[in-house]
């Protein structure tokens, strides 16, 4: 038998009270899992700045979890993004994901900042130089949307860990080859960088089409059929644990060491996969008076 993974978890901050309660719920859910660390990221423009903050600082304190603040050069000085890297470093975060960040809603296209970093290269270089954090980034096995393609995806990873970046997190994709094919091509221009694979437990398959075409991720003909029959015979979440599960499975056989879970605040399927891929929630004892 394989074993077991590393295993992290992306969480998402709340806007609304509702929201909050869901994020503290798969919080507890997902925490006796004993994650190697958990990230939390900005909304789209960085919309969630100071809730981001907020809930990294919650989650540190109160689970005692290793969190990974997502940071973006969204809308934001130079200035204002490394007073924030200053107050991650205040409240005890030792772990940043730099990212460029999307366009701000209504924009056509990402614009830098007048007075903001050019790209995530210049923010990873920025937090490298602080000595304070490990500073992982993204990776896209397919296309970035606003990349040419592949080879340049790989050269500008080159470049973010050449910058000071110690590993790599991927957008999600639906094919072991897909993050194969790519891991390859990183070995072959040079990245000795961990590169983490991100995993999407799907939750509703409408849904993650939905979010596969704005991310540029390729949606097999062959699953796509699979999940419709599963969602007519009223088993789509028993078709999604198999499917995900067995996703992981082969990422492990080819060597994969580490899964990152985007669990949209909802832990009951993470939990289930996690689960089958054999690593058991920690079993805490309350004292008894």
């Amino acid at each position: 038998m394989s074993k077991a993974p590393r295993i992290s978890f992306e969480f998402f901050p709340p806007q609304t009270l509702d929201a909050s309660f869901r994020l503290w719920e798969t919080v507890q859910a997902l925490a006796p899992m004993q994650p190697n660390f958990v990230s939390v990221t900005y909304g789209a423009g960085g919309t969630t700045r100071k809730l981001t903050h907020e809930a990294v600082g919650t989650i540190h304190r109160n689970y005692g979890l290793n969190v990974a603040a997502h940071l973006t050069c969204v809308d934001a000085s130079k200035a204002e993004t490394m007073e924030i890297v200053e107050a991650y470093a205040a409240a005890g975060v030792t772990e940043i994901v730099a990212l460029r960040g999307d366009a701000p809603k209504g924009a056509a296209k990402w614009e830098k900042h007048p007075d903001g970093f050019a790209s995530s290269v210049e923010l990873v270089e920025a937090i490298a130089k602080t000595g304070k954090f490990k500073v992982r980034v993204g990776a896209y096995p397919e296309p970035h949307p606003d990349s040419p393609g592949t080879a340049a995806d790989v050269e500008f990873l080159k470049r973010k860990i050449d910058a000071g970046a110690t590993s790599a997190i991927t957008q999600f994709f639906f094919e072991a080859d897909t993050f194969f094919r790519f891991r390859d091509a990183c070995v072959k221009a040079g990245i000795t960088a961990p590169i983490i694979p991100g995993i999407l437990p799907i939750i509703s398959w409408d849904g993650a089409k939905k979010f596969a075409r704005r991310c540029g991720s390729d949606v097999p003909v062959k699953l796509d059929e699979a999940f419709t029959r599963a969602v007519r015979d009223g088993r789509e979440e028993l078709y999604s644990l198999a499917q995900c599960t067995q996703l992981c499975d082969k990422l492990i056989e080819g060597g994969v060491d580490d899964l990152h879970f985007y669990t949209l605040n909802r832990p009951h399927l993470t939990r289930e996969v996690v689960r089958a891929l054999g690593i058991q929630p920690e079993v805490v004892l309350e004292k008894v008076a």
